[in-house]
């Protein structure tokens, strides 16, 4: 495998992330809604990186199926707390074609949030694409097969601690 990104260039992105967060959010109130499985590495780190109060929880989506996109989105669980009066950040590991994203925006925008705002740990460069662009994103990357930091190749490779292409 080859790495792309460190887990030091990793953290130092994320660092960066939180400063600009915690400036748009400040005195707002935050629900940080982190799509497992993939963003929950990238999530958590994030989460503890912004530096106001704020409440998180783990939203279970997917729409992959043995390293395939299935071109629908299956909603796996519930939010926990009501989001009505909040403004929503959904937290998500790579942004591909952007149907995820997309189908899970509308889904929370339906519960009528203050605001709802997308950031993803990488944007890959793929054409077709939905109609939407992540609010903030760690890193472009081109339209490989990536693992590692949350991100699996059936189900392995999410613990590595950096960003790589299953070669």
């Amino acid at each position: 495998m080859k790495i792309l990104f460190s887990e030091e260039q990793i953290a130092r992105r994320i660092e960066e992330l939180a400063m600009e967060m915690t400036a748009f959010y400040a005195g707002k109130p935050l629900t940080a809604v982190i799509l497992m499985n993939g963003g929950l590495l990238f999530g958590a780190d994030l989460v503890r990186a912004i530096r106001i109060p704020l409440r998180w929880e783990a939203f279970s989506v997917s729409s992959y199926a043995d390293d395939v996109s299935s071109g629908k989105l299956k909603i796996r669980s519930e939010l926990k707390e009501p989001v009505e009066g909040r403004h929503l950040l959904v937290i998500d590991d790579i942004f591909d074609t952007g149907l995820t994203l997309n189908r899970v925006v509308e889904y929370l925008e339906a519960q009528n949030p203050l605001s709802v705002r997308t950031c993803v740990l990488l944007n890959k460069n793929v054409s077709g694409k939905y109609f939407m662009k992540p609010d903030w994103t760690g890193f472009a990357v081109p339209n490989l097969y990536i693992i590692g930091y949350g991100m699996d190749s059936c189900g392995e490779f999410r613990n590595l601690p950096y960003i790589a292409v299953k070669e």
